[in-house]
């Protein structure tokens, strides 16, 4: 599994044809990317570590507080493209990215997981499989990727 989050000021994800609209003010914008070898395991395993990860910043400027500490809040968007794999050729091949009947399953929990974490109040998600207009104002910008094997 490859989460790659972004510590942002505002984010939101948009699906025109069905109006189907969800935003976050100061938080994480968390990609999700889902291989077809990953478990149950792997959702918890990177749910915490999104929900801990130390990358707010406490009173003296240093980057030690997780999202549950500033009381911010989660955007996920479940992304197949972070498996492309693009070492032959100009096209990516996602062979590696789990079949949509499974990653579902996983999205769904490593969602749940985060609503464990933090609250259900505080995760947002966009629509799995959909085609999502996101916007984001990267803060710093930080970017940071976390794997679960």
């Amino acid at each position: 599994m490859h989460a790659l989050i972004q510590r942002v000021l505002k984010a939101s994800i948009s699906v025109p044809e069905t109006q189907y609209y969800q935003e976050i003010e100061s938080g994480l914008l968390v990609f999700l990317g889902i291989k077809d070898s990953d478990t149950k395991e792997d959702t918890e395993y990177v749910a915490e570590k999104c929900a801990n990860l130390r990358i707010f910043s406490d009173s003296n400027d240093k980057m030690n507080l997780s999202v549950i500490d500033v009381g911010g809040s989660v955007l996920v968007i479940s992304q197949f493209t972070l498996y492309g794999d693009t070492r032959k050729g100009n096209r990516p091949s996602f062979i590696e990215a789990a079949r949509p009947e499974e990653a579902i399953l996983l999205y769904n929990h490593f969602l749940d997981s985060m609503s464990n974490k933090l609250g259900e109040s505080k995760i947002k998600s966009g629509v799995f499989g959909a085609m999502m207009q996101v916007s984001l104002i990267n803060d710093g910008p930080v970017t940071i990727s976390v794997y679960s094997k």
